[in-house]
This record gives C-alpha cells, sequence and structure tokens, in this order.
C-alpha cells in the first residue's frame, strides 16, 4: 500500500474515522482535560492523527485496517488520563462498530492498552522496561507510540523556540526509538528534522 492508497481508504470511511474522533474527543472534554495548557485535548488527539494519515501506508497493507489505527489514536490516552477502564474500552469500540465503524475491538484496545503508561512518581517509572516490552510485543503499538511522540514533538517546535519538553524529547530519543521497537525510518527522519527546528531555551 502506498499512501495514495490509505488516504483513499481514509476518505472512503471518513464519515466512520470522523465519529471515533468525536466519540474520543467527547470523552477527554467530559473530564475537563486539556493540552498545551488552555487547548482542548482534541487537538493532541487531531495532531497525532495527523500522523497515522501520513504514515499509516508503511504499517498496514488491508485497507479495511485503517479505521483500528485511527481508533486507536484517538483514544490511545484514554485508559490513562479519561477513567475509561480496560473493559470500557472495549465497550466503546464495539458501540462504535454498531454504529458502521469497522474497528477490530482486540486490535484496538490491546494498542491502546500498551500505550498506557505504568504507575509511577516519575517519567523514568511511568515508562521503564517493561512498559516498553509491552509496546515492543503488541500490534501496531510502536508505531501508534511514534505517532505520539511526533505530535508532542511537533507542539513542542512549533513556534520556533524549542520547549523544555522539546530538550527532554531529544535527550530521550535514543533510548526511546531503541526501546519501542521498529517504527518506519520515516518517522525517526520526521523526528530528527523537528530537533533540528527552532532556538533552544536559554539555559538557567
Amino acid at each position: 500500500m502506498d499512501g495514495t492508497q490509505f488516504l483513499s481508504a481514509y476518505l472512503a470511511h471518513e464519515a466512520q474515522i470522523t465519529r471515533i474522533y468525536e466519540y474520543a474527543a467527547q470523552i477527554h472534554a467530559d473530564v475537563n482535560q486539556h493540552y498545551g495548557g488552555d487547548l482542548p485535548y482534541a487537538f493532541h488527539l487531531k495532531l497525532a492523527a495527523s500522523y497515522v494519515t501520513r504514515f499509516g501506508h508503511l504499517v498496514i497493507t488491508d485497507p479495511a485496517e485503517a479505521q483500528t489505527l485511527y481508533a486507536a489514536i484517538y483514544f490511545h490516552d484514554a485508559l490513562e488520563d479519561a477513567r475509561l477502564t480496560y473493559n470500557d474500552l472495549t465497550k466503546v469500540f464495539q458501540k462504535l462498530n454498531a454504529e458502521g465503524c469497522n474497528i477490530n475491538v482486540e486490535v484496538a484496545t490491546e494498542a491502546v492498552y500498551a500505550l498506557t503508561n505504568d504507575k509511577g512518581r516519575t517519567r523514568a517509572e511511568r515508562a521503564g522496561e517493561k512498559y516498553y516490552e509491552g509496546i515492543r510485543n503488541t500490534r501496531f503499538a510502536p508505531f501508534l507510540k511514534m505517532c505520539d511522540r511526533l505530535a508532542n514533538l511537533r507542539y513542542s517546535t512549533l513556534f520556533g523556540i524549542k520547549s523544555r519538553m522539546a530538550e527532554v524529547y531529544e535527550r530521550e530519543h535514543p533510548h526511546f526509538i531503541a526501546s519501542i521497537g521498529g517504527v518506519p525510518a520515516e518517522m525517526i527522519a520526521e523526528a530528527e528534522r523537528y530537533f533540528a527546528e527552532g532556538l533552544s531555551l536559554p539555559k538557567a
């Protein structure tokens, strides 16, 4: 599959994918979650999904799997941040399928579960070796984690200045790439392009 074919799959099912997005956005809105301070969390969901649109053709060969990718990326923070349980998420995906979507419920739910941080007091504890092992061993999870990272990284360099988090992502990058497992080289190159953009903040 190439990018044009993936885009065709998206356009053929745009109504269903939009419904998946709307459901996820509402779940985050219901818990009053924001992104970057005052943006609706839907901003992050849309930005992360943009990388599914750009790079999804590199990880699937069957156009029917596109909705599963979008479901997983739109709900990737639902267990961690929106108070859903694993069973809740399964029921959400089943409900969306009953409304006409075509989500592989098991694959999407397992991917979201794998992307959910472990309990921990620090960033390192929340994303330790067990967490990355779960990502490596779950279908689509490395790709989806990279979409999430690219979205956060893009936002952190968006205005020509590297935010504090951009510096964190750059320091983490070698370990992050080695830990999540195989992701397309094109996505790694995209991250490295963002690292090269913008001015670094002065050191305190």
